[in-house]
């Protein structure tokens, strides 16, 4: 099985179960962008390169190049949301190349896009932080067991001040949880949605809770 080694190893079938998480995440809010800056087509290119590459082909300089293009257009972008949605976009299609390097930034390409678009649906309901904490459990719900072993490797996720950044934190903090209190099941990917959901709903409660009283920034 191809691989790529750092500091640990990541194999190309673990890559592309990050990229398909990353891609479902964008694939939900890229109409954010396409309807704020219509003609814009850099986003869409990147997702469709990493679905490409979680379908199976092989990565290559299509998801790189992709990936800085969506991130340009997110710069470009007139809007939070609209922004959130290209950034997502470009990150799917970045993590093809997630590094296997014990970095906590690195976790930023397995969750941000998740978390960008949680952030998008707080937006639209008018800043409403408990709409953010249901999307995060929802992501949380759809993450394959092999996501969460890929995560175990890397550092905790970078704090940040952002809303973006925090609930990056708390899904990285869910997923981490699932996978301790199921270490055997996860490494055999025998942990299933009904696992998770029984297991922590009233810790991801408890942390979603801790983050709603924050304002929105």
């Amino acid at each position: 099985m191809a691989s790529v080694s750092g500091d640990f190893e990541l194999t190309m079938d673990e890559l592309r179960i990050v990229a398909r998480f990353a891609a479902e995440s964008a694939q939900d809010v890229l109409p954010v962008f396409e309807e704020a800056v219509p003609g814009d087509s850099r986003p869409r290119a990147a997702l469709d390169a990493a679905w490409e590459f979680a379908g199976g082909a092989r990565r290559t300089k299509l998801q790189r190049v992709t990936s800085l293009d969506a991130h340009r257009a997110a710069k470009e972008a007139g809007t939070e949301v609209a922004r959130l949605a290209a950034q997502a976009a470009g990150d799917a299609a970045s993590a093809a190349y997630l590094h296997p390097i014990a970095r906590a930034t690195q976790v930023g390409h397995i969750l941000r896009a998740a978390a960008s678009a949680a952030r998008i649906g707080e937006l639209d309901a008018g800043g409403d932080p408990a709409v953010g904490g249901m999307l995060i459990g929802r992501a949380r719900q759809r993450a394959a067991p092999v996501l969460a072993e890929v995560l175990s490797r890397y550092p905790l996720a970078p704090a940040g001040k952002n809303r973006v950044a925090r609930l990056m934190s708390v899904l990285d903090a869910s997923l981490r949880a699932g996978r301790d209190l199921y270490p055997a099941l996860a490494a055999h990917g025998r942990l299933d949605a009904g696992d998770w959901d029984a297991a922590f709903a009233q810790g991801l409660d408890h942390l979603l809770d801790g983050i709603g009283g924050v304002s929105s920034r």
